[in-house]
């Protein structure tokens, strides 16, 4: 009996998906985001400063996307947010990476004025953002 739970854990643990950002690295590499996005608190504390051309990012993982009052979304987040879509880490990783494309195979509008494409690092970033929690 021990034998098959050690089996079925280890087959599970196979079967989930790979995910190991770096929050450290990913506040490192903020750098990169931080010329159309700030990160600030509810509170109003400035954690990083940045540009406002893209919404604010504090709670970013575990909010409705495109949800981020009084800013101006494209068409595929306002899909995404008239569908309820919840970023969490793994998908913001991947939205990163080619926008458009994140869009389009998940259903909506592949209209986005996010125009940078993050080679590397988006997982590390996620990780970051995920550090401030959704409130």
């Amino acid at each position: 009996m021990k034998n098959v739970l050690i089996a079925s854990a280890a087959l599970f643990a196979l079967a989930a998906p790979a995910f190991a950002g770096d929050a450290a690295d990913g506040e490192k590499n903020f750098k990169k985001c931080k010329s159309c996005h700030m990160i600030e608190s509810p509170a109003g504390e400035s954690i990083v400063k940045g540009g406002k051309t893209g919404p604010n990012l504090y709670g970013v993982v575990g909010r409705v996307a495109g949800s981020v009052e009084g800013f101006s979304y494209g068409d595929g987040l306002e899909d995404a947010q008239k569908a309820g879509f919840v970023w969490t880490e793994e998908a913001l990783a991947e939205y990163v990476v080619d926008a458009k494309k994140w869009l389009d195979g998940h259903g909506f509008a592949n209209k986005t004025k996010m125009t940078y494409k993050l080679k590397k690092g988006g997982e590390d970033i996620a990780a970051y953002l995920a550090t401030m929690p959704a409130e």
